[in-house]
Parts: C-alpha cells; sequence; structure tokens
C-alpha cells in the first residue's frame, strides 16, 4: 500500500474518532459499545501512523542509497536531480488544484488523487481526494478544504464582511432562541404581589437552501500541470467571486419563497421601511444635505429605539447610492461624509455592493439602503460544497447571451453551496427605500 493511500485510511479513522469524541463534547455520553469502539479506532490510528513512519524511513533510506542509472554519468548528466522548491500556496490553492485534476479526470476521485501526486500538489490535496464521497451530481469537497474557500468570501461578499455570524448547520437545520419580550420588572409595597416574569421566547429556525453557480473556466488553465499560484489564484478569485455575488443577493434580497432564502429586505419590520425624501426639487446644496442626513439618522434612530444592541452596525448600498454621498458638499464646499473615502459612514462601516438594485419603482431608477446590527445577522451553512463538471454544456453570460463551452474551449464548474440567512431580532434591521438619490 503506497503512504498516500495509508494516510487515506488513516483519515477515515482519525473521521470516526473525532465524530465519537463530538457526542462526548456537546454533552452526551458514549454507550459501552462506543467506548469500545473509540479504543479500537485509537489503536488503528497509532498503527497506520508507525506504517507511515516505517514507509518514510524505507523512502528516505532508499534515497541515501540510490545510485545514478547506467550511462548517465557517460553523458555527462549530474548524479543528483535538483528537485525544484515548491512555490508557497496562496489561500484556497488546494481546492483549486483539486478542480483541475478532478476536472482532468472527469471526477473520478481516485485516478485524480494519483494525478495530485503525480503533478506535485502534495499528500495532503491526494489524501483528501481519496477519501472524498460521490454526490449526486458532482464530489463533496471536504470540510478542511471547503472551510479555507468558505473564509474567502469574507472579503468579498458585503453581508458577511460586515459581521453576520456563521453557523453550522446541523443536518441541514439550525435553531437559535431569541427573547421576544423582557420580564417584568417593578416596585412593590409591602401587601403587594411581585409581579410575575413574562419573558417570551421564540426561535429563528434556518433550513439549508441550495445555492448553484456556475463559472466558466479556460481548459488551458485546467491543463496546465505545474503548481503555480498564479493559476490557483485565478480559479480561486472565480470560483469565490460567483459565490459571494450570489450569495450576497439572496441574504440582502431573496424573498424566502421556495427554495430562496429570506433576506434582509423581507426580514425587515414593515414600520422600519421607510421612503427616502425625493430631493428633485431642491437646489440648494445644503438642504440637500439637512435632507439627506435625516434620512439617514431615522434609520439609525429606528434601531435605537427599538433597544438594538449595536455592537456591529453597519450599512449597505449601491455604488451609485455610496458615490452620491461621497460628493455630497457643505455650505463651505467641504466633504459632508469626508468618512466615506476610509469605508465609514457616520460613524459605521459602509458595504457597497451591485446586488442592492438600482432599477426599482415605478421609473426604474430606485434603489435601497440598508442599515442594521450585522452581530445580530446569522448565516446558517453546511461547511462542505460540491463540485461538477461539464465541457459541453452551455450557458447563459453577463448580457443574458447563450454561450457554448465547448466553442470557448471552457470547462463550466458549478459549485453547490447549502445555507440559510436570518436575523436573531428582525427590529435589528431599518431599510431606507424608494432611493432615487444619483439616478
Amino acid at each position: 500500500m503506497k503512504i498516500h493511500e495509508i494516510r487515506s485510511e488513516r483519515a477515515k479513522v482519525n473521521d470516526q474518532i473525532q465524530a465519537l469524541a463530538k457526542v462526548e463534547a456537546e454533552g452526551g455520553q458514549l454507550s459501552v459499545e462506543q467506548l469500545a469502539q473509540f479504543d479500537a479506532l485509537q489503536t488503528q490510528f497509532e498503527a497506520f501512523t508507525q506504517q507511515i513512519e516505517r514507509a518514510e524511513a524505507a523512502d528516505r533510506a532508499a534515497a541515501s542509497t540510490a545510485q545514478p542509472a547506467q550511462g548517465l554519468e557517460a553523458l555527462g548528466a549530474s548524479r543528483t536531480v535538483p528537485v525544484q522548491p515548491r512555490t508557497p500556496d496562496v489561500p484556497g490553492a488546494q481546492v483549486a488544484q483539486m478542480v483541475r485534476v478532478l476536472a482532468a479526470s472527469r471526477g473520478d476521485n481516485r485516478a485524480a488523487a494519483q494525478l495530485a501526486l503525480d503533478r506535485g500538489y502534495g499528500e495532503h490535496v491526494a489524501a483528501s481526494l481519496n477519501t472524498l464521497d460521490p454526490a449526486a451530481g458532482g464530489v463533496l469537497v471536504p470540510t478542511n478544504l471547503s472551510s479555507e474557500v468558505i473564509e474567502l468570501l469574507r472579503p468579498k461578499a458585503v453581508v458577511r464582511k460586515l459581521g453576520a455570524q456563521p453557523m453550522p448547520l446541523v443536518n441541514g437545520n439550525l435553531t437559535i432562541p431569541r427573547l421576544r419580550g423582557g420580564a417584568q420588572v417593578g416596585y412593590i409595597g409591602s401587601d403587594t404581589d411581585i409581579p410575575t416574569t413574562g419573558a417570551s421566547f421564540d426561535d429563528l429556525k434556518l433550513k439549508s437552501k441550495k445555492m448553484a453557480a456556475i463559472v466558466p473556466i479556460s481548459n488551458d488553465l485546467l491543463a496546465y500541470s505545474g503548481s503555480n499560484p498564479n493559476v490557483d489564484r485565478l480559479i480561486v478569485n472565480d470560483l469565490t467571486n460567483a459565490v459571494a455575488a450570489r450569495e450576497d443577493k439572496a441574504f440582502i434580497r431573496d424573498n424566502g419563497a421556495g427554495d430562496l432564502p429570506k433576506g434582509m429586505r423581507f426580514w425587515a419590520l414593515p414600520t422600519n421601511v421607510i421612503p427616502a425624501p425625493s430631493l428633485a426639487s431642491v437646489s440648494d446644496a445644503v438642504e440637500r444635505l439637512r435632507i439627506v442626513d435625516t434620512a439617514l439618522n431615522s434609520m439609525i434612530l429606528l434601531l435605537e429605539m427599538a433597544d438594538a444592541n449595536l455592537i456591529q452596525p453597519g450599512w449597505v448600498m449601491s455604488p451609485r447610492t455610496l458615490r452620491f454621498l461621497g460628493s455630497l458638499r457643505d455650505g463651505n464646499g467641504n466633504k459632508a461624509y469626508p468618512e466615506i473615502d476610509n469605508g465609514q459612514l457616520k460613524g459605521y462601516p459602509v458595504g457597497k455592493t451591485t446586488q442592492v438594485p438600482v432599477n426599482l419603482g415605478a421609473n426604474g431608477n430606485e434603489s435601497e439602503v440598508y442599515f442594521a446590527d450585522f452581530n445580530d445577522m446569522f448565516i446558517g451553512e453546511d461547511e462542505q460544497f460540491a463540485l461538477a463538471y461539464s465541457s459541453e454544456a452551455t450557458y447563459k453570460d453577463a448580457e443574458g447571451e447563450i454561450v457554448s463551452a465547448f466553442q470557448r474551449d471552457q470547462t463550466l464548474v458549478r459549485v453547490i453551496c447549502k445555507h440559510d440567512f436570518g436575523p436573531r431580532h428582525v427590529e435589528s434591521i431599518a431599510v431606507l427605500d424608494k432611493v432615487a438619490w444619483g439616478a
């Protein structure tokens, strides 16, 4: 058995050990049979470890006594072949390398594992490929690799960047309790009954929703056999950009119908959705600033009056709205909100995204502004994702045109993620709609 195969078997044993350990970590208790299984798995893990150490020692001994092939010296060849130093991986590179070898092997993970070794991607990538489980229409990426890619979404997906809390879905579900009403508290006299505790509770229930992103990747990149950080970075960027954009749209404006998550726009209380004042007939710069500033302050006040914790508040808006606010001037011609250049608005971080539309309303020129406490926003997510491939399928580009992957010499990589979104307290979201500023 090869070293990478032994490592793969040891990884499987370790997964079983961790599953048993998790039972006790979550307050459960192992049965007699589970305790015996744990001891047996631990013994098996140690045996695999010793076997790997012996195999590695044998490899080192063989290398130290290796003789040059007959005739090489006569041709002027060196006794030793210089090993090219391995280029440091970029974040998420191992997933990019998995994409490349899985596409090259047509989704055969065993063949991909050997190809990963042949291409010098390392034992870790090969071992991960050896332990993959095929999913319906794709291959599941193990948690230890997918979590690295999910973390790369944070600076790209506005909702994550502003502080939404990621939580693991357990069997596709997550329930988070929340306090709806406080206890009754008051002063009492000597003969007065103590007020009863009237705290009321509710649950935020998240259930996994399947999101699919189609990413076209050049076959030239997938065919490149070396370990190059620029190639890996480009593939990882394509994967994460597609997922981040669709994720933001879901968490901001999807309406929760069918298999869609419900975004902030539809979680917000109707009383927390206020119309933006029109500036169409206002020409005085000072008056325009006063009107805009009052609207923004009203959004902050909505959360303050609801006793929102405001632990991690922030703004979300379209680039058009943000540019408009950045161009406002006071009576002296100074920038009204100079902090926008540093990613802040009225003391709070601001995120811009094209996933907030600018074509809403009867005239097709309205947008929205969001202010929320993102510490109260939760993303329930499955920590694995699935990859599937096609070099013959067609897809729609950004202009809605049908494109043939075969004609473009591309491979379509489909990334399937499972997640859901919701606020612990709906009072922590304020929305300014009918925003035509900057139109």
